[in-house]
């Protein structure tokens, strides 16, 4: 059951496009963050059942914050929205251990999708 979130995004814009994108009557608790530093300590702090995960961040970039937090917990669900949709990069956060790559911007349709396949992966 997914009731924590954590959005890790540099821009306060993008972050609230996300958050508008979740069903406002799943009862989810929210946690935000600004870099891939502050997004690996909330994330070892709060423990959230789902984490959007941006790539271009100051202080630590989305790919480095992805692989601390896979190293701190192997079953952690990342999804990873970015603008960077070249087929390396997709394939390098993949092969590190994100659940699935959300194109930027997000819309309802495609967030709401990622967010029903990490339930059913959660069970």
């Amino acid at each position: 059951m997914i009731n924590v979130i954590l959005i890790v995004d540099d821009s306060p814009i993008s972050r609230k496009m996300l958050k508008s994108c979740i069903p406002k009557d799943g009862g989810y608790v929210f946690y935000e963050a600004g870099d891939g530093q502050a997004g690996l300590e909330m994330y070892m702090k709060k423990q959230p059942d789902v984490t959007f995960m941006d790539l271009t961040m100051p202080v630590m970039d989305g790919v480095k914050a992805l692989e601390e937090i896979i190293k701190y917990d192997k079953h952690a669900m990342v999804i990873v929205v970015t603008a960077d949709v070249q087929a390396q990069s997709i394939a390098r956060v993949m092969e590190i251990g994100a659940f699935l790559v959300v194109k930027k911007p997000p819309t309802k349709e495609n967030i709401q999708e990622a967010l029903a396949k990490a339930q059913e992966k959660l069970g």
